[in-house]
């Protein structure tokens, strides 16, 4: 699976879903980018400052990988969206959303499309 086409097939899983991105090690934006319709929360200076915080982060959480096994994924829950990260490989997905989205369910739908991503 093409990055760009695991970015559109986990938008498609909810409509809540505002952004789905591919942010590689150096929390720079691969792939992906908002749903159609949507508009930012911050500008664009923020969204870079955001991929390398994030990135950062999920580097700091592999530490404890072997004791307590990798981070499927990650998430925030915000006064305005939902934010998760999920690590791959070398890469992140980054997806934010609206807060009505069911976030027991959704995680789990979409580490299934990232194990066919990594087919």
């Amino acid at each position: 699976m093409e990055k760009d086409v695991l970015c559109e097939s986990v938008k498609k899983l909810d409509s809540s879903i505002r952004f789905v991105g591919l942010i590689n090690a150096k929390g720079h934006l691969e792939a992906g980018g908002m749903t159609e319709g949507k508009n930012t929360l911050e500008d664009t200076k923020k969204d870079e400052m955001l991929y390398m915080e994030l990135a950062l982060r999920v580097r700091m959480r592999q530490e404890f990988d072997q004791e307590l096994g990798p981070v499927r994924f990650a998430m925030s829950y915000r006064d305005k969206v939902i934010v998760m990260s999920f690590p791959i490989n070398k890469e992140i997905l980054l997806v934010s959303a609206e807060k009505d989205l069911n976030f027991a369910k959704f995680p789990f739908e979409t580490l299934k499309l990232i194990e066919q991503y990594r087919k």
